[in-house]
Order: structure tokens, then C-alpha cells, then sequence
């Protein structure tokens, strides 16, 4: 049996702030939003998204880690934040692998090596749940 061999960015233990931009970027959906989004990835990646964590206290924030740089592709809506490299520095919580990491646990399990969500599916999908249909269609 083969062990998933995780990113030098997930924590041994406990919880670890991340500066985005480095070793990912983010992209942060608020409560339901965020679950909605990620149930729509996740049947469209037959369950396997990419790394999603998920705040379960506050805001309940879901956050879809990218591979570094690739926000910067997109216009992202309003209502999804964009963490990613900036004039200013701005952080990621992550969670170990395993162990207690309340606030934050891993959705679909944590990531191995190279594990990202696709920036360009996860545009289309927040594009679809957070922009009004006579919007999207006017340019």
C-alpha cells in the first residue's frame, strides 16, 4: 500500500498560515455559496476537486486552492474573493492532514503533491451560481 505523500505546505499538525501567491492561490466563498460550488466541482470531477478547505466557524468559509498564479487568469464575481499574488500580503489558513484542526478541515480529503483545483472549471461554475444569467449573456 502506497501513502499519499502531501505538499510541504500542509502542517505536520494542527493549523498553518499560508502567504497565497506562493505555494497556491485561493479563491473564498462564503456558507452556502461556497458548499454549492464545490458540490457542482465536485460532480464534475467525479468527487476529486482538488484541495478545498473549509472554515467551519465565523463566516463558514470554503476556500479552493490553485496552482500559484492562476487567479490571475479570471475576473472573479462578486462574492468570490480572490487570494492570490497581490500589492499586499494576504493568508491562507491550512490544516494538517490529519489530527484536530478545528476551525479548518480538508473537504475532500487532504491534497498529494501537485493536487489543485482547475482555475478554469471553478471560474465557470462561480460564474454560473453567482452571476445573474442576463448579465452573463449581454456581452
Amino acid at each position: 500500500m502506497t501513502q499519499k505523500k502531501h505538499p510541504e505546505w500542509v502542517p505536520a499538525s494542527g493549523l498553518q498560515l499560508h502567504l497565497t501567491g506562493i505555494h497556491f492561490d485561493a479563491i473564498r466563498l462564503r456558507g452556502v455559496r461556497g458548499e454549492a460550488v464545490l458540490h457542482h466541482l465536485a460532480t464534475l470531477t467525479d468527487g476529486d476537486p482538488g484541495p478545498v478547505v473549509r472554515e467551519v466557524a465565523g463566516g463558514r468559509w470554503t476556500y479552493f486552492l490553485l496552482e500559484p498564479g492562476a487567479s490571475q487568469d479570471f475576473d472573479w464575481p462578486p462574492g468570490a474573493k480572490c487570494f492570490g499574488p497581490a500589492a499586499r500580503d494576504q493568508y491562507v489558513g491550512v490544516p494538517a492532514a490529519h489530527g484536530n484542526t478545528y476551525p479548518l478541515s480538508w473537504r475532500c480529503g487532504p491534497p498529494e503533491v501537485g493536487d489543485f483545483v482547475d482555475a478554469e472549471l471553478l471560474h465557470g461554475v462561480v460564474t454560473a451560481q453567482l452571476v445573474p444569467e442576463d448579465i452573463r449573456f449581454l456581452s
